[in-house]
């Protein structure tokens, strides 16, 4: 009752309130980190700015000129920081025709520069995403590298992808002449890293392919960005050596990994492990040895034996050949018993056949207590010799040391990913695609069964497809967000005679045909889908500003401001704008509220984040929509200013929080 006479006092004349905007461009990055520092260290500010000279007192350090430190700089340092912190007026818009199963699928495609991009997904993804893997434009000297226009980077995007009069090019391919190649380089890399940190959660860790022309500035850049203590590995990537070269055949790449935290992750005990490649052949031929010689197993396990020795170095069972030999409980390597490092104990154990004691390990034995070890000998997983005389071995199965740790080396021909590429594409559509096994690798190690896995240089989809392969395989329903700018396919390419008109074209048809492979050879469910969505002008109207100040003038731009959405604006399209800039994830659930019948209102919920709103884009909202409306002070309803007048916004902002285009 007292919120009814609240309303009915309001609506017999209510005066005019201010109202609350929706968010209009992400993100505030300068805002939001100033805002961490206060909270962490509010000694340091005086009138709401930051002393820096506090703020080094409150961290112990001396505020006195000291020598000169080490510092990792290059020319363009201070304008990438300025484009870094630059808000973007972009928007993302969906495309369902492009899309497979757009409603129920929760994998994202979007096409567009990839730095507004994340600007974009800074509020709604910050801390959510398990794992990155980008394989960045390398500096060779003749690749094009992003160009980023620190006075308009929407500008320069969309004069790119033919979306306004082309005035420039976001990349160039002159870089010899343009000079300060690595600066050019590190401009570049040095935004798109510091939001790749910000996406990751707490135990995600970032993988970034790179070659010997930029490994060491990369380095450099990422013990800034993520924090020296945080680095992982280098992992180094062999691929097929060549005879080409004129004095050394470069046959590997490197694969830098920085985890998020470090410290967190062995604060949890985390490790990464991966399934061993090519146990599944071993076990496949064990059980067709047992269908021949039942339970003879010294029959079956020297057949084994000699099978191993069939296979070839590249047989990836090959390298698991030392687990030859097999009893009841399978196949299984006799592994050493003793104390690593010696001085272990020494106390006496019989053989179970001659009754004497049997010869002990030098370095002595691996467990501390006799009990221990004679539970071990009961249970059939100790392994003796014919007589005493032979050192006993422990029995490591192979069922039960499934995984493995990650090698900081690893081998994998290149032409490898090209050819299952060409046969799935039906033609060399993508030069030297990233081995999506590898990736795959790399996923099931970092990652859980229902993580986030995102790539900002996405190429021709080769991380999308390694989620799919490892989710068919554990039938696990991790998701990724894959980002690629519509970069034109060359006019006389292979691509382009197939109907690819950019590399965004060719990562889409292959995501399409690898769902459909993966879908045919695995009874696993797993999504199949992914939503297309495209970096787009914003649908609101910017606010061009007059330059003469004339009254005239200045009458004609606020006008054209009372409605503040651009001409031939579209319903989702403005739904999604809203729900990314209010932090919303891009896969948003949008229903339509039936019970009101004098207006459309569309209930939009964020299932991932547990978040939701009203809104609704009629020009004009009724009185009888607004009483009948059962709302309360946590809900969010987003309408057009137009749509209110005083009175009905007044009423609105009593019963829920209203914000306004």
């Amino acid at each position: 009752m007292v919120k009814d006479d609240k309303q009915k006092r309001l609506v017999e004349g209510p005066e005019k309130q201010p109202r609350d905007k929706v968010a209009k461009e992400v993100p505030d990055i300068q805002s939001d980190q100033i805002a961490k520092l206060r909270a962490a260290f509010p000694e340091a500010f005086a009138e709401g700015r930051l002393d820096i000279t506090k703020l080094r007192s409150s961290l112990g350090e001396s505020v006195d000129t000291g020598p000169e430190r080490y510092v990792f700089s290059w020319a363009g340092r201070r304008s990438s920081t300025q484009i870094l912190q630059m808000p973007t007026r972009a928007t993302l818009i969906p495309f369902k025709d492009e899309s497979v199963d757009f409603d129920r699928t929760q994998n994202l495609f979007i096409e567009g520069e990839n730095l507004e991009v994340l600007k974009l997904l800074y509020k709604p993804y910050f801390g959510r995403v398990k794992m990155i893997y980008i394989d960045p434009p390398y500096n060779t000297g003749t690749d094009r590298v992003y160009a980023d226009d620190y006075t308009d980077p929407l500008a320069s995007y969309l004069q790119y992808t033919q979306q306004e009069t082309p005035e420039g090019d976001i990349l160039t391919s002159n870089p010899d002449t343009g000079g300060r190649f690595h600066s050019a380089w590190l401009s570049m890399m040095h935004p798109r890293l510091f939001f790749a940190k910000q996406l990751l959660t707490d135990d995600g860790a970032i993988f970034v392919s790179i070659d010997d022309h930029e490994v060491h500035n990369l380095r450099m850049l990422m013990n800034e960005i993520f924090g020296e203590e945080n680095f992982v590995a280098e992992f180094v990537w062999e691929g097929a050596i060549k005879n080409d070269s004129r004095f050394v055949s470069i046959s590997h790449d490197y694969v830098v990994c920085y985890a998020k935290n470090k410290e967190h992750l062995r604060g949890n005990d985390t490790i990464w492990r991966t399934r061993k490649e090519g146990i599944d052949q071993i076990y496949a031929k064990v059980e067709e040895l047992k269908k021949r010689f039942g339970k003879d197993f010294d029959r079956i396990s020297q057949e084994l034996h000699n099978w191993y020795g069939q296979l070839t170095k590249n047989d990836s069972a090959w390298l698991h050949r030392h687990y030859s030999r097999v009893d009841e409980r399978g196949v299984y390597f006799p592994g050493d018993i003793s104390w690593p490092g010696g001085g272990g104990p020494k106390f006496e154990i019989r053989h179970p056949i001659t009754k004497k004691p049997v010869r002990i390990p030098n370095s002595g034995w691996r467990f501390t207590k006799r009990e221990t070890l004679e539970k071990l000998i009961e249970d059939g997983r100790v392994e003796f010799g014919p007589d005493e005389t032979k050192v006993p071995t422990l029995k490591r199965y192979l069922n039960e040391t499934e995984g493995q740790v990650l090698p900081s080396v690893f081998y994998k021909d290149r032409r490898a990913a090209m050819q299952r590429l060409r046969r799935l594409m039906g033609d060399d559509v993508f030069e030297n695609p990233k081995d999506e096994e590898i990736l795959a690798t790399l996923v099931e190690a970092v990652t859980e069964k229902n993580d986030l896995i995102l790539d900002f240089f996405a190429g021709s989809g080769s991380t999308a497809h390694a989620v799919l392969l490892t989710n068919s395989e554990d039938e696990g329903k991790r998701r990724f967000i894959m980002v690629q700018l519509q970069e034109p396919t060359p006019e006389d390419s292979i691509a382009r005679k197939k109907g690819y008109k950019t590399i965004a074209d060719i990562g889409k048809e292959r995501i399409r045909r690898a769902m459909k492979e993966v879908g045919a050879q695995s009874k696993n469910s797993t999504d199949l889908g992914f939503k297309v969505f495209r970096l787009a002008e914003s649908n609101y109207k910017p606010w061009k500003g007059v330059e003469d100040k004339t009254p005239e003038k200045y009458v004609r731009e606020m006008e054209s401001q009372i409605d503040p959405l651009v001409k031939g604006w579209q319903k989702e399209n403005v739904i999604h704008e809203v729900g990314i800039k209010e932090g919303f994830a891009l896969n948003l659930k949008i229903e339509r509220k039936r019970e009101y019948k004098d207006n459309e209102i569309l209930h939009v919920t964020d299932e991932e984040r547990g978040q939701s709103l009203y809104i609704c884009l009629d020009d004009r909202i009724k009185s009888s929509t607004i009483k009948s409306l059962e709302l309360s002070q946590d809900d969010l309803f987003v309408c057009r200013d137009i749509a209110l007048d005083d009175t009905a916004a007044a009423n609105l902002a009593l019963q829920c929080r209203l914000k306004t285009i």
